[in-house]
């Protein structure tokens, strides 16, 4: 078989990689193909597998409950350092049987449940009240004001970074909140039919939403979720040849129904039939996230040179309290411990353009289009309202953009939080494509806000108690 290199996606300063065989793109098929039935399969007996957006080897060895060196040995063309792989590569993977295998149906394409290029032309407001539903008519007070139905969507949308489609089809199936014209029962309150006091109210009943989502994508793409657990106690076990929007929906239906309804909800005639007669196929809207062997850009410490800050929290959530662990902390040299002004500044990693700066947050876009939705994008949050850089601002790696605070959310202490993305996806801090910053190499800890990050033979582990072994300092060479 031809080999060719497959090109990072942005990969400026990246080592050198293995090449690796060339994906195969599928031929269309016009006629619907009927859904495998899944049988017991021999210990290690090899299947077919064409590769998905965004697939690691990791995740697959998961999916398959085998090793990711026994996928290697059966696949001798790949690559042992290959991070991502390429859309339609065809493998073969050892694979080991598990019981109460859940559905073979896709829902969604990655691209449906992602905040991504596929969402860039889509205008939430008018897709509102282009509809006869109530909820037009709904508002709530989200993030420190009262806001619109559109305006509450738009920013959840924003900042779990889901694409609003699927939120806008889940309440269109659950309670047809975008066709309906008046609200049954308590709909106005739970439009989400999600009845728990805690999430009353739209913005409560997306936040809920979008954590499921969340959660079931990038439990997904990391190989981290092996079960879903139905309201009525029953386990359901992912199909290995499912993909991570398809989890996603899963996951929200799971933590709303029992068998018969889940069942329902996630055939062809449940949800997706619903998605379908509002935006028409999924999978014609469809764009490829995550290229063959993506890579990070060359990125510096989040600070000014020679200064030396804290690393105050390892891999944690990017957004809210759902999957990925993709955030790191960073907390500024201070004589006085909690939530004080800081004079330190916070500086770019790299070139770009500043694609959003407002309420404790800035985007910087590493590809200069503007667009948090495409490319490369590094995410700052708790940055102070003073001197905070203006939106549209151009910089250059070193530049200032903002100082450490403790805005927008809890905290408990002045620090920045900082998160990649790219193409609208979260990228989890550890595994194939590790957060670098400055040769750096950030890894996992036990549990969410622990890790390291290593240069060499120097390992910092993350720690909130401010002490000479969390220490960290950018030197320039």
């Amino acid at each position: 078989m031809a080999l060719v290199i497959l090109a990072a996606a942005c990969a400026p300063h990246s080592p050198a990689t293995t090449p690796m065989p060339t994906a195969v793109t599928p031929t269309p098929d016009n006629h619907p193909t009927p859904l495998p039935v899944r049988s017991p399969f021999s210990p290690g007996e090899l299947v077919n597998y064409n590769t998905q957006s965004g697939d690691t080897l990791p995740a697959l060895a998961a999916h398959f409950n085998t090793t990711v060196e026994e996928i290697l040995a059966a696949n001798p063309d790949l690559p042992g350092d290959v991070t991502t792989l390429p859309p339609g590569y065809p493998m073969q993977i050892p694979t080991y049987y598990v019981p109460l295998m859940g559905s073979s149906f896709h829902i969604l394409p990655d691209s449906e449940v992602i905040y991504g290029p596929s969402a860039v032309d889509f205008d939430i407001e008018s897709e509102i009240r282009r509809l006869p539903g109530y909820l037009a008519g709904l508002s709530d007070f989200a993030y420190k004001r009262q806001r619109q139905a559109w305006q509450v969507v738009e920013i959840i949308a924003q900042n779990y970074s889901i694409n609003p489609r699927v939120l806008l089809a889940l309440f269109e199936y659950q309670t047809q909140a975008l066709t309906k014209p008046f609200p049954e029962g308590d709909e106005a309150n739970y439009p989400l039919g999600v009845e728990q006091t805690r999430y009353k109210g739209l913005f409560w009943q997306l936040i809920w939403a979008a954590e499921r989502l969340n959660d079931g994508y990038y439990g997904w793409r990391t190989g981290t979720l092996h079960e879903f657990e139905l309201t009525d106690g029953l386990l359901v076990r992912p199909d290995p040849w499912q993909n991570a929007g398809t989890m996603a929906v899963h996951s929200v239906f799971a933590g709303i129904y029992g068998q018969e309804d889940f069942d329902r909800a996630v055939s062809p005639e449940g949800f997706s039939n619903t998605y379908e007669r509002l935006w028409g196929d999924p999978f014609s809207l469809e764009v490829h996230l995550i290229p063959g062997n993506l890579t990070q850009p060359y990125l510096t410490l989040p600070f000014v040179p020679n200064r030396i800050w804290g690393f105050t929290a390892g891999p944690h959530y990017c957004w809210g309290t759902s999957l990925p662990l993709g955030a790191l902390d960073f907390g500024p040299p201070s004589e006085e411990g909690g939530c004080v002004p800081s004079a330190e500044w916070i500086a770019a990693p790299a070139d770009g353009v500043i694609a959003r700066s407002s309420e404790a947050t800035v985007v910087l876009d590493l590809d200069d289009d503007g667009d948090e939705r495409t490319g490369w994008v590094l995410f700052f949050f708790h940055i102070a309202s003073n001197d905070r850089i203006q939106e549209g601002t151009h910089v250059q790696q070193g530049d200032l953009i903002g100082h450490p605070s403790c805005e927008g959310g809890r905290s408990t202490g002045t620090h920045v939080h900082l998160a990649r993305r790219y193409n609208g996806e979260w990228m989890p801090a550890g595994g194939p494509i590790a957060f670098v910053l400055d040769g750096w190499v950030t890894d996992y800890g036990e549990q969410a806000y622990q890790g390291t990050l290593t240069k060499g033979s120097k390992v910092v582990p993350a720690s909130d108690i401010p002490s000479a072994v969390n220490r960290i300092i950018y030197e320039l060479p």
